[in-house]
């Protein structure tokens, strides 16, 4: 296990190994605005938007205020580490990098950084089935071993991916089961963002005023050419009057699961999971592990806070593996996801806005940020690993009974 050091946040924002344009970032909030003025309007506007009426991604920030701490004091907390177990494997921290379709948009290579940066810290990242570079190269260039799918419910298709995925050498294998269609995501039309991205004037000038986006995208086509979606069928350029095949994502189904159960050897991962029942489902079909996810906000408006659902969820995991996304952007996010039942924790949005700023460089200061955080947290909080927070350490004031404050006997 790699050694961690420690400091405060806001020093470490400062370190003089971070590159200038990082060192004012103090927060993962802070990369959200640098980002907007560095990359084009569309492609921002893919990030940073939700669907619709974008219900879903404010409540995903806005459930955290409704749980505060109820801290332990005179702890002896001088050997805390924010280390943790997941699936059998160890790692540094209780947190990683989701799969993210698109990367590369905000980041020429965007995939390879951010495995990269996760291989040099000990994290998972997970490789998006809708990134522009394929599997092959970030498994060999970023060692990362875990790749997500959008499956169709095809038995041909799935197995053809299997076995490609298997070949590359990932040993965890992530199936997205939220997108059995495409969500309105207005904020798209809104910016001029498609995919693939259809040239236009509108870009054109998006672009043309963002110099620095602009030459570091010519210098990778021009070593490695035109950006594909690499991962999801026939290769299909990223600028492109064609629309992705993405096969009968709308008739994949249970027998499906057990199908990819029989017959990947490796872990199997489903993201997108909510409703308890369905975690029961996998639980039983012999899934390793579920991520609680309501796609960032990105599909379905309305649907539920993966936090608000987390408890319940757990109650039914039985011994999977139980990770949760959507939403968290400090340390005390991580805590409170932690002591609600998550084992491990996702975060992406604030590492694509990174990338784009400082590339590698981008996704180290925001894992740099993050542990210094955590480190603050757990001694503030009382505990000396991820694994003891517990519900009791928090306070839901929906539930709150103010009157009974102080009854209880300890």
């Amino acid at each position: 296990m790699t050694s961690v050091s420690y400091e405060n946040a806001a020093t470490a924002a400062l370190s003089s190994s971070a590159p200038r344009i990082l060192q004012s970032m103090l927060a993962l909030d802070d990369f959200e605005d640098a980002a907007r003025r560095g990359i084009p309007r569309p492609i921002f506007g893919y990030i940073n938007g939700g669907a619709e009426t974008n219900a879903s991604l404010r409540d995903n920030r806005a459930v955290w205020d409704e749980l505060q701490f109820i801290p332990r004091t005179l702890v002896d907390t001088g050997g805390r580490s924010p280390a943790t177990t997941l699936m059998g494997k160890q790692y540094d921290l209780p947190f990683g990098i989701p799969p993210m379709g698109g990367t590369a948009m905000a980041c020429a290579d965007g995939d390879v950084a951010l495995a990269h940066a996760a291989a040099r810290n000990n994290i998972p990242m997970v490789v998006s089935g809708a990134a522009l570079t394929s599997l092959e190269r970030v498994k060999q260039e970023g060692k990362t071993a875990w790749f997500q799918a959008y499956l169709p419910g095809e038995d041909d298709v799935i197995k053809q991916l299997l076995e490609r995925v298997e070949k590359a050498g990932y040993d965890t294998l992530v199936m997205t089961v939220d997108v059995q269609v495409l969500a309105n995501r207005e904020n798209n039309v809104r910016t001029g963002f498609s995919t693939p991205l259809r040239p236009s004037l509108r870009l054109a000038w998006d672009m043309g005023i963002r110099p620095r986006w602009c030459l570091s995208m010519l210098q990778h086509t021009l070593k490695y050419g035109m950006p594909h979606f690499e991962n999801m069928g026939p290769r299909v350029p990223m600028i492109s009057a064609l629309n992705r095949q993405a096969g009968r994502r709308d008739r994949l189904s249970w027998p499906h699961v057990e199908l990819i159960r029989r017959l990947w050897k490796g872990k199997f991962v489903l993201k997108g999971i909510l409703d308890p029942q369905d975690a029961a489902r996998a639980r039983d079909a012999g899934v390793d592990g579920i991520i609680v996810s309501n796609h960032g906000g990105r599909q379905l408006d309305g649907a539920v806070s993966p936090l608000r659902m987390l408890p319940g969820v757990k109650a039914n995991a039985g011994n999977m593996a139980v990770m949760m996304d959507s939403g968290i952007r400090r340390g005390t996010d991580v805590l409170k996801a932690l002591a609600l039942g998550a084992d491990f924790v996702f975060i992406g949005r604030p590492f694509l806005y990174a990338i784009s700023i400082g590339a590698e460089h981008g996704a180290q200061h925001v894992i740099n940020l993050l542990r210094s955080e955590l480190m603050t947290d757990m001694a503030l909080v009382g505990v000396n690993s991820p694994k003891e927070m517990k519900p009791e350490l928090l306070l839901d004031l929906r539930s709150y009974n103010w009157q009974a404050a102080g009854v209880k006997k300890y």
